[in-house]
C-alpha cells in the first residue's frame, strides 16, 4: 500500500513540472527576439517634395544675364539694305542684366502658378564699318545701341516633370522704365564720338509678350532656369516700323 502512495505521488510531481515547463517554455516564446538575419531592416523613406511641405507657398529672388534684340520686317529690312553693303552693317546681341522677385503658389504636387515682378534690360545693337577694304586699317566704326529698361510682370504656369526639373510658361507684361539711344564712333581704337538720345517718348510703354523656359529647383533652396522672352508687340508707337522684343535669359534664384 505505501508503495502505491509512493509511485502515485511520484507521478502527480512529474505532472506538476511537466506543465510548469511547458508554460515557462511558451511564454519565453512569445518574448524572443527575432533572430539576426544579417541585412539591415528595410525602412520608409521620406522625400520632403512629396510631403504636405512642397505645398507651401514660398516668395524669391531671381536674378541673371539678358543677351536680346529686336525681330520684325523693320529689322528684315535693316538687315536687306546691310547686304548690299558686302557686310558693313552687323546686328548684335545686346547683353543685359534682370533682378526681381517671385511667388510660387503650388496648386497640386506637379503644379504651381508663379506670379513675379523683376527689373529687366533690353534693347538692340547695330555697328557699321567703313565699307572700303582700303581703308580697313583705319578700324572705323559706328555703333547704335538702343538701351531699354522695363518693369516685367510674368504670371508662369510651371509643371515639374521630376521632382526638381519643370517647365514654365505664361504672359508677361512689361512697362517701359527708360529707352536710351547710344551712338558711338571711333577709328583706329580712340573714341571720337558718344552721344545717348533719349527716345522714351517714341516707343510703346506697355508690351505684352509670353514667356517660357526650363528649370531645376534644389532642396536647398537655390535653383537655375533658362528662358525666353517673346515680344508680341510692334515697339514703335507711332507704327513707323514693325519689330518687336526677343530676349534670352539665364537665372540664379532662390526660395525661402
Amino acid at each position: 500500500m505505501n508503495t502505491k502512495r509512493l509511485f502515485g505521488r511520484l507521478a502527480a510531481a512529474t505532472l506538476l513540472f511537466s506543465g510548469f515547463s511547458l508554460a515557462a517554455e511558451a511564454q519565453v516564446q512569445t518574448h524572443r527576439v527575432p533572430a539576426y538575419s544579417g541585412r539591415p531592416q528595410a525602412r520608409p523613406v521620406y522625400s520632403t517634395r512629396s510631403t504636405g511641405t512642397a505645398l507651401t507657398p514660398k516668395i524669391g529672388i531671381r536674378a541673371g544675364v539678358n543677351v536680346s534684340d529686336w525681330s520684325g520686317d523693320a529689322v528684315q529690312s535693316v538687315m536687306d539694305v546691310a547686304s548690299f553693303a558686302n557686310g558693313a552693317v552687323t546686328k548684335e546681341m545686346k547683353p543685359g542684366f534682370h533682378v526681381g522677385m517671385y511667388a510660387t503658389l503650388p496648386i497640386s504636387a506637379g503644379f504651381a502658378i508663379e506670379p513675379g515682378i523683376s527689373y529687366s534690360e533690353k534693347g538692340a545693337k547695330l555697328q557699321g564699318t567703313v565699307p572700303f577694304p582700303a581703308l580697313d586699317f583705319l578700324n572705323a566704326r559706328v555703333t547704335a545701341t538702343s538701351r531699354m529698361a522695363y518693369i516685367d510682370v510674368p504670371v508662369l504656369a510651371k509643371a515639374y516633370l521630376t521632382p526638381g526639373f519643370y517647365l514654365y510658361a505664361g504672359p508677361q507684361v512689361s512697362f517701359l522704365v527708360s529707352n536710351k539711344a547710344r551712338v558711338e564712333a571711333g577709328a583706329l581704337g580712340f573714341s571720337a564720338y558718344k552721344q545717348d538720345f533719349d527716345v522714351k517718348d517714341q516707343f510703346r510703354t506697355v508690351d505684352f509678350g509670353v514667356v517660357g523656359g526650363l528649370g531645376y529647383q534644389f532642396d536647398s533652396g537655390f535653383g537655375l532656369s533658362a528662358g525666353y522672352d517673346y515680344g508680341l508687340s510692334s515697339l514703335d508707337k507711332n507704327n513707323r516700323f514693325d519689330a518687336q522684343n526677343r530676349v534670352i535669359k539665364a537665372s540664379l534664384n532662390y526660395s525661402f
